[in-house]
């Protein structure tokens, strides 16, 4: 889950460096998480209604002993966010929301385990898909593992802005300005935000223990967003597709530790 962009991230102020004690209990929030995605990846098919992939996501998180971290987040009410399509994030799962073939859908989950917290996306193709459908996916993934490839000690924020916005740009896709990635640990929202584009050797330099949520939202037209009236789902204005990618990782001296997968 992320948060509107309010001005650029520029100060370090509040960025907080993990131990490796913290990073290892950290790293148990997002295996949760990454069993949340397994289940998804297996279950998503035409058919099937979104509150139902929320109430098995819900299932699992409990199951585990963590808690649903955006279930009752500024009243969201649920615990997972499926964008469908021209939704780019914060969808609301609800029974009458099917997914037909065809279709895309973002999954978005966090799970809080014993005070940390676990936040990945991805976005997941229901039955057979078309051509360009498939290509907006491998790029939004693309731009993810860019970003995630600049997350090494001594880099710069902007060089991960960069990345994600030069391997979207490439492919002919358009990144979502409106949105950013996040600092993450204790709280889902921590300092800095971190922009899905911008110049490389610019913002602050990178330090091992620092832990982000890198997120690249990726349109097929345009990237100007509008929100529902629901006052959560954000769509593309000019109703393209949308996909969204996102893993926690943290820095560290021997380069990026992805935090949300098994």
């Amino acid at each position: 889950m992320i948060k509107p962009l309010v001005g650029q991230s520029k100060a370090p102020a509040g960025i907080i460096l993990r131990g490796a004690r913290e990073l290892a209990a950290m790293r148990e929030a997002g295996r949760i998480v990454a069993r949340v995605h397994e289940a998804m990846r297996r279950s998503v098919r035409p058919g099937m209604s979104t509150a139902e992939l929320d109430a098995m996501a819900e299932d699992i998180i409990r199951s585990h002993g963590a808690t649903p971290t955006f279930l009752g987040y500024h009243g969201f009410p649920a615990s997972i966010c499926t964008s469908i399509n021209d939704e780019i994030v914060h969808g609301i799962p609800r029974r009458e929301r099917v997914l037909k073939e065809g279709d895309i859908v973002s999954i978005d989950v966090g799970a809080t385990y014993k005070g940390w917290v676990g936040d990945s996306a991805w976005t997941y193709p229901v039955g057979r898909i078309s051509l360009k459908a498939q290509a907006l996916l491998a790029a939004t993934e693309g731009a993810l593992w860019a970003g995630i490839e600049q997350a090494r000690s001594g880099h710069r924020l902007g060089d991960i802005s960069a990345a994600i916005q030069a391997y979207a740009e490439s492919r002919d896709f358009a990144i979502i300005r409106e949105y950013s990635g996040h600092g993450v640990g204790r709280e889902m929202h921590e300092p800095p935000r971190i922009l899905n584009y911008g110049l490389p050797g610019t913002g602050i330099r990178l330090r091992p223990g620092m832990t982000f949520a890198l997120e690249p939202m990726v349109a097929a037209g345009h990237w100007l967003t509008k929100v529902a009236n629901d006052g959560w789902t954000v769509r593309t204005l000019d109703g393209s597709l949308s996909a969204h990618f996102e893993h926690t990782l943290a820095v560290t001296s021997d380069g990026p530790m992805l935090m949300t997968i098994l």
